[in-house]
Order: structure tokens, then C-alpha cells, then sequence
């Protein structure tokens, strides 16, 4: 499977009137339907629609469509009609002009000093109630399915993107975590025979009564839990077991988001660890190196639905 962005952005419009063809009818004569889909990063799915009040009834079936393909994300659906009429002037009916003529001597007769109705309230009130079509329930949906899938192919193409710069960073982690594997019983060795010298320099110092045997054998006892203190071979192994873990979910694919977000958080635990453990300038450098790439995969991993 492959990984998806929560980031994209995709739109579908009905074809103008003399461009129609039977794949999308359109509404409504000299009207052009458009729909907008919008989607960033959002901890759990939400769906926010901004539609026309002639297609708030359409919501519902909207919303079903986009969780039907949707996992995580803030989405945006905009759908708005334009007019493709060069002379959107609607002409008034017979049937309309007499009841307008009607409906005015009614009011004359109730107030004589009322103003006569004019020629533009009349166009006015004769573009007023123009009805939505009745296809356009049905369009609305078939651009949102048109809209979807696009939306679905940008998430796809930045979430192959995102999914090749893990993979690099994955590599230069696996890279330093071989750098500092090496270095480990080399410090350990060095640091227990530094903490003896400094012992048997102390003990040379000044004579307390305690026989070198057993001093050698108490300095033999403390360098060792030095040592074991400063060991960061569990670290080590954990990084590169979370490592791989990584590597799986990437290439498997799918609604990984929230298991990366949890991995890329151990990862910067472990390399905190080894920070604070590290006895070598060489491992505090490979530590300051590792929360670099971890923290820079982990803001991309914010965008990892």
C-alpha cells in the first residue's frame, strides 16, 4: 500500500453549457457548478463543508463519501455556482407579469400612495425564485467524486515523497548507530582503567589504614558500575530494533501515521539517553546528530495520515 499525505489540494468544475456532455448534466441552465477540496494535518478526520444553501441537503452524502476514503486530516469542501449566462437577465412570464399587475393593484387598493412597481423590480423579482435544477443534487456528488479522487492522488504523490525522505534519514541513522556501536567496549575499557589510575593515585596520596588489596578490589567494584552506568549498548540495540520498525511501516504502507508518531518519539528518547550517557565527545556527537534527523522526521511525520 502505498503512504499518504493529510496535505493536498484538488478541484472539479461542470463543464460550461455548450461544453456538457453525458458524463456530468448540468443543474441548472447558465449555471456552473465548482468544488473545492482542501486537506492539512489534523490529529483525527474533520470535515467541514462550505456549500451554497441550495446543497446543504447534499451534506450528508458528502460526508459519508469523504470518510469512506478519508482517514485523518481537516478537510474542506467548497462548492459554489456561477453563472455562465453572458446576459443572466431572466425575462418575466406572462403568467408572472399578470400576477406582479395583480398583486399591485391588491396593495394599490389598500394603500393608494404606494409606489408603482418599476421595470427593474420587476426583472428583479422575476430572477429571484429561479429554482435550482433538479440534477444538481446528482452533479454535486459526481464532481466530489471527481474532486476525491484527485485529492487522493496529491496525497499520494507528497506522501511517496515524504516516505523517500524517512527512508534517507532512516539510513543516515542506521549510519550513525554503526559509528557509535564500535566505540562502545573501547570506552568502557578506557573509562574503568582511568577510574583506577585516579584510585591508585589517591591510595599513593595518603595511607588510611586500608590494605591494597582491598582498596584495588573496591576500585575494581566501583569502575565497573562506572562502566556499566556509561554502557549505551541497550540504547544502541533499541534504536536500531525502532529503526527497522520504521523502515516495515513505510514499506508497508497505509494508515501508518499515528504508529510513526509514537516510533519517531522513542527514537528521540533513546538518543537523549545516549546523550546523557555518552563519556566521549564522540558519542555526544553522534547523539546531538541523531536528534537532528529525528526531529527532522518527526515534523514530516505530522503530515503522515
Amino acid at each position: 500500500m502505498a503512504v499518504y499525505s493529510m496535505t493536498g489540494y484538488a478541484s472539479a468544475q461542470s463543464k460550461p453549457p455548450r461544453q456538457a456532455d453525458e458524463g456530468v448534466a448540468l443543474a441548472a441552465p447558465g449555471k456552473r457548478l465548482g468544488v473545492e477540496l482542501r486537506s492539512v494535518n489534523s490529529r483525527f478526520l474533520d470535515i467541514a463543508f462550505r456549500l451554497p444553501d441550495e446543497l446543504r441537503a447534499c451534506e450528508p452524502a458528502l460526508r459519508e463519501k469523504l470518510a469512506a476514503k478519508l482517514k485523518r486530516g481537516k478537510i474542506e469542501l467548497r462548492a459554489a455556482l456561477d453563472t455562465t449566462e453572458q446576459n443572466p437577465v431572466c425575462e418575466p412570464s406572462t403568467q408572472l407579469l399578470q400576477r406582479l399587475n395583480s398583486l399591485q393593484d391588491n396593495v394599490k387598493a389598500w394603500l393608494p400612495n404606494a409606489t408603482a412597481l418599476s421595470v427593474a423590480d420587476v426583472l428583479r423579482l422575476s430572477s429571484a425564485p429561479a429554482a435550482v435544477g433538479e440534477h444538481l443534487p446528482k452533479e454535486l456528488l459526481t464532481l466530489a467524486d471527481q474532486a476525491l479522487k484527485a485529492l487522493l492522488a496529491a496525497r499520494e504523490r507528497e506522501g511517496a515523497r515524504l516516505a523517500a525522505m524517512l527512508l534517507g534519514h532512516l539510513g543516515q541513522l542506521h549510519a550513525l548507530v554503526e559509528q557509535a556501536e564500535p566505540l562502545i567496549p573501547q570506552l568502557v575499557v578506557q573509562q574503568r582503567q582511568r577510574f583506577l589510575d585516579r584510585w591508585n593515585d589517591a591510595m599513593q596520596a595518603g595511607d588510611n589504614g586500608v590494605s591494597s588489596d582491598m582498596a584495588h578490589e573496591r576500585a575494581l567494584t566501583e569502575a565497573t558500575a562506572f562502566a556499566i552506568r556509561i554502557d549505551v549498548a541497550e540504547e544502541l540495540t533499541r534504536l536500531r530494533s525502532h529503526l527497522q520498525e520504521i523502515k516495515r511501516l513505510i514499506q508497508q504502507g497505509g494508515d501508518i501515521g499515528k504508529r510513526l508518531d509514537f516510533l519517531i518519539q522513542e527514537l528521540h528518547r533513546e538518543a537523549n539517553t545516549l546523550g546523557s550517557k555518552s563519556a566521549a565527545l564522540e558519542l555526544t556527537h553522534i547523539s546531538v546528530d541523531m536528534k537532528v534527523l529525528i526531529e527532522q522526521m518527526r515534523e514530516q511525520v505530522q503530515n503522515i495520515e
